[in-house]
């Protein structure tokens, strides 16, 4: 691990729902000095009841830890994100899982925090929430977005570690803007599409009869209309902007099947959909190059920034973070064609 061995590492979880309770339940079962807090007191007698430590005040669960996650909702981080500052040393590095970045981040940095606080976000879920859904294996195989800042590098590394060493997860280093507008076709606009033929079905005069016929494609496609409907209102209007913005593609390609089919164009409506097939087919057949990567541990970050800004921005991502004789050693993964200056 970077820069704290596993462990010897104290961590709090601030929030247990679904994500918080997953990130809790790993690092409970991985052995880790773990305890959780929740401003609602029945999930912290649930969360008493699964072994874990849950303390009644939130100062007390972050006082001398190592590591804070916060994971409660978005509105709600700001704040949060204050209270563990005012209740935690200098030392104790601070992280969330909101599924928007931009905001937090310049939150962040107003207050002087960008040496403590490394933005993050875990791209796994359920449509269940609570920490009665938790799963500990949840964000294996699975990408985690960190945000690292040039002030911050240090704890970046340490939980680039932490999050590949326990969660079996992938480290994807990327800004804040750029997480946001990807986030915003990559996981915001599914949620868009989901309650819009959800919502369609549920409005029809066929409700049932559909109902009765769906399949596969119709349980998949709306799987995320599950999530609750205030968790999914609060991302999308923190990331306003990117998603009305990436909605305007969508709704082009989408009028361009719609004309497709009015007109009767068989070629047109065949060549639309072979390039959305030719997508699915590249996002379940990705093959990345791996590759590493050594910067000096102490001095300018600024070239080692600029990396892993790069690449996150060009697909890639990180399998392993290691500082071993002034040198910190990054194990990449990349597109083929990802540009040169990453690799």
């Amino acid at each position: 691990m970077a820069d704290s061995p596993r462990g010897r590492l104290r961590v709090a979880v601030v929030g247990t729902g679904l994500i918080g309770g997953s990130i809790l339940l790993r690092l409970h079962e991985a052995g880790l000095d773990v305890v959780g807090w929740d401003p609602d007191r029945a999930t912290r007698a649930a969360g008493r009841e699964r072994g874990v430590a849950f303390p009644d005040e939130l100062g007390e669960a972050v006082r001398d830890r190592d590591v804070v996650f916060l994971c409660g909702p978005l509105p709600s981080l700001p704040e949060t994100l204050l209270s563990a500052v005012r209740h935690t040393r200098d030392g104790c590095v601070l992280t969330d899982v909101g599924s928007t970045k931009g905001a937090v981040a310049a939150f962040a940095a107003a207050h002087g925090l960008t040496d403590r606080f490394v933005p993050g976000h875990p791209m796994a879920g359920t449509e269940r929430s609570g920490i009665t859904a938790a799963v500990p294996a949840l964000f294996a195989g699975a990408a985690w977005v960190l945000c690292p800042a040039a002030e911050g590098i240090g704890p970046f590394r340490m939980l680039s570690s932490l999050i590949v060493d326990v969660f079996d997860a992938r480290v994807v280093p990327m800004s804040p803007t750029v997480h946001d507008s990807v986030v915003a076709l990559a996981s915001h606009i599914p949620h868009l599409l989901a309650g819009s033929l959800a919502g369609a079905v549920a409005g029809s005069d066929v409700t049932d009869a559909v109902l009765g016929l769906a399949a596969g494609s119709f349980r998949d496609g709306t799987r995320v209309a599950g999530t609750p409907a205030r968790r999914t209102a609060n991302m999308l209007l923190d990331n306003r902007e990117q998603v009305v913005r990436q909605l305007g593609q969508v709704s082009a390609f989408l009028d361009g099947l719609a004309a497709a089919l009015r007109a009767r164009d068989d070629d047109a409506l065949v060549a639309l959909l072979q390039r959305a097939q030719g997508l699915r087919t590249a996002f379940l057949d990705r093959d990345l190059l791996a590759h590493r990567r050594e910067f000096p541990a102490d001095g300018d970050h600024r070239a080692e920034v600029a990396y892993l800004m790069g690449l996150g921005a060009a697909g890639g991502y990180l399998t392993g973070c290691r500082i071993d004789g002034g040198r910190v050693g990054y194990t990449g993964h990349l597109p083929p064609a990802a540009p040169a200056g990453v690799r």
